[in-house]
């Protein structure tokens, strides 16, 4: 692969980018940083969130101004504080080797007055919201008449959110012998209209297929009814014990009262809507970069700007009314290389959009089940066993031991096992048992293999079409996530691109498909299977058609170091650990949103 040496960049440069870690180019870096850098031109580039979009304008546009002029020579428009501030962080980390480089973020909801200070003092380049860059024009506050560059930076979100006048007022302040680049994650019509007014033939890169979405990122719709909107919601997110998300709303009103019912049932959610003051959506999303808010229920032009490169979870409550949002909301997941699954949440009379999105994103939907509360159960007691497993014992219980073991005297393993477990487990039993099948069946006749595990009845535990559905004893934990298991899994097997489907990774175990005819090969495959010296176990899962969980395996479970069946005393030894100290609130959080649950109706 192209490393950065070979773009041209400087050796200033070079240093700052071997200290931030980066070791290749992403495809937009490698084809936009040599155009830029060898020629005055003007440049659309097309290529999604999350793809090193700031890193392909930002390296050129820093080795390309002069440092030593106080003039204003560069000029970044961006949609929102949040971006603009981002852009601004990184920019003045990329320069961190030249000499006298200063970068100025200008946006509403801070002083003017200071802002307009920092660029008299001399600012080579500066990043702004359009609103108060076209307030600082006005007022004289800056000059932009003299500036060599001008970067649109996520042009199609700013005239989404209506700046398109602003940034025709902002540009018509600048030369016309400027360059002018133009990124964009789709080229709707008003970002094409903003291209032909104010480029001069510009060179067009774009990273993947135009207006398609991230290869990185898998897009799944669960059918409910109106009303189960919210508890499949929470159905979802617990069903991912470590998510880390995203939740889209359509209005700022569904936003708050989502939010705020996620929080009343214990969940460590947050919302980030218009209507909250500057503090408090910058208090929001501190939380959230900390990852002490796991769920942030946002409006969609609240959370433009975002920038956060493990969100594991895109759900949309509400589809959005145009195609584009939905590019941008998916965008949020499979950033920086990793992969994300973008969830959307339907009702019938909705399928018509799925097929226009798949359509613009060239990428096909899995129909996904609502998990069943059982299957919910077994994901949570595999979770559970994993956070005991890898607790840190505090030595200071020791002083207790004596009393302690007088109280447990008489239980032995096996029991005591299963009453620590029912502490926490038998909460999640309770509100779950007997609840209802949120599923609504898929009208829509796809021909698709992922729709194979819908059931003739509409219950996904019974795989009526001939597929089957297994454990395996291996997550995120060992590095893997839903393409990559996959192709373990088929070069593993030595099966074809679509025989593995509707794999769920969890953080230390996770669940596939595959046609009932190809059972035999992985069982036999996996028997006494090893990998860098570890048994990875495969066995068929007591919830074949969603969730998943595991059965009983095909060998002794003492020498597996995978243990699945609770039930057994013996079967416990040599769980992988799971993630949860390193998710934030995850680990104190589990426990505490069990505490209390609603019925489940919104």
């Amino acid at each position: 692969m192209t490393k950065f040496e070979a773009l041209g960049l400087k050796k200033s440069l070079l240093d700052a980018i071997s200290d931030l870690g980066f070791e290749s180019p992403s495809e937009v870096q490698e084809k936009a940083i040599p155009i830029l850098l060898e020629s005055e031109t003007d440049l659309v580039a097309l290529a999604q969130t999350g793809t090193g979009k700031t890193a392909a304008f930002g390296f050129p546009l820093i080795q390309k101004i002069d440092s030593e002029s106080r003039t204003t020579q560069g000029l970044i428009l961006s949609p929102t504080r949040e971006l603009c501030l981002q852009i601004t962080n990184e920019l003045t980390l990329y320069s961190k080797y030249e000499k006298g480089v200063n970068v100025v973020a200008i946006y509403g909801g801070a002083s003017i007055t200071d802002q307009a200070r920092q660029i008299k003092r001399g600012a080579q380049i500066v990043v702004a919201t359009p609103g108060r860059m076209k307030d600082m024009i006005g007022r004289g506050l800056v000059d932009i008449s003299k500036i060599d560059y001008c970067i649109l930076d996520e042009a199609d979100e700013m005239l989404n959110m209506g700046f398109m006048e602003d940034i025709k007022d902002i540009l018509s302040n600048t030369p016309k012998e400027k360059s002018t680049w133009l990124f964009s994650a789709t080229m709707p019509r008003e970002v094409a209209v903003i291209a032909k007014k104010f480029m001069h033939s510009p060179q067009e890169i774009t990273v993947g297929t135009k207006n398609s979405g991230a290869t990185t990122v898998q897009h799944e719709y669960y059918v409910v009814g109106g009303r189960d909107r919210y508890p499949a919601l929470k159905r979802l997110a617990d069903t991912n014990p470590d998510i880390f998300s995203v939740i889209f709303c359509r209005t700022k009103r569904d936003t708050q009262k989502v939010a705020e019912k996620l929080i009343e049932d214990g969940y460590n959610a947050g919302a980030l809507h218009g209507d909250l003051s500057q503090n408090q959506r910058d208090l929001v999303m501190n939380s959230f970069r900390k990852k002490q808010i796991q769920m942030l229920v946002a409006t969609d032009v609240a959370a433009r700007g975002i920038d956060v490169d493990d969100i594991t979870h895109v759900i949309n409550y509400q589809l959005p009314d145009e195609i584009e949002t939905y590019t941008h909301r998916s965008g949020r997941t499979g950033r920086a290389g990793k992969s994300g699954i973008s969830m959307v949440i339907i009702t019938k009379s909705e399928f018509r959009k799925i097929k226009a999105i798949e359509n613009k994103i060239q990428q096909a939907f899995i129909s996904k089940k609502i998990p069943t509360g059982m299957e919910i159960c077994e994901i949570q007691l595999y979770h559970l066993a994993n956070k005991i497993k890898d607790t840190k014992i505090n030595e200071e219980v020791d002083n207790y031991l004596p009393a302690i073991n007088d109280v447990l005297q008489g239980i032995d393993r096996e029991e005591l096992i299963k009453k620590i477990i029912s502490v926490e487990f038998t909460r999640f039993f309770n509100y779950y048992n007997k609840t209802q099948d949120l599923n609504t069946s898929d009208s829509r006749d796809r021909g698709d293999r992922e729709d194979r595990g819908r059931s003739r009845d509409g219950d996904s535990r019974i795989p009526a079409d001939g597929n089957v559905r297994y454990f395996i004893n291996v997550g995120e934990k060992d590095g893997y996530d839903w393409m990559t298991l996959k192709d373990f899994l088929r070069d593993t097997v030595n099966l074809g691109k679509d025989d593995i489907f509707k794999v769920d990774v969890k953080d230390s175990f996770s669940f596939f498909n595959t046609d009932a005819s190809a059972t035999e090969a992985i069982l036999k495959t996996f028997t006494e299977f090893k990998v860098d010296g570890r048994f990875v176990n495969v066995e068929v899962s007591k919830s074949p058609g969603g969730g998943g969980g595991g059965g009983r395996g095909r060998r002794d479970r003492s020498r597996s170091g995978g243990g699945r069946d609770f039930r057994d005393n013996d079967r416990n030894k040599g769980r992988r650990r799971d993630r949860s100290d390193s998710k934030g609130s995850s680990a104190s959080s589990s426990g505490k949103r069990r505490t209390k649950r609603k019925s489940d109706s919104y």
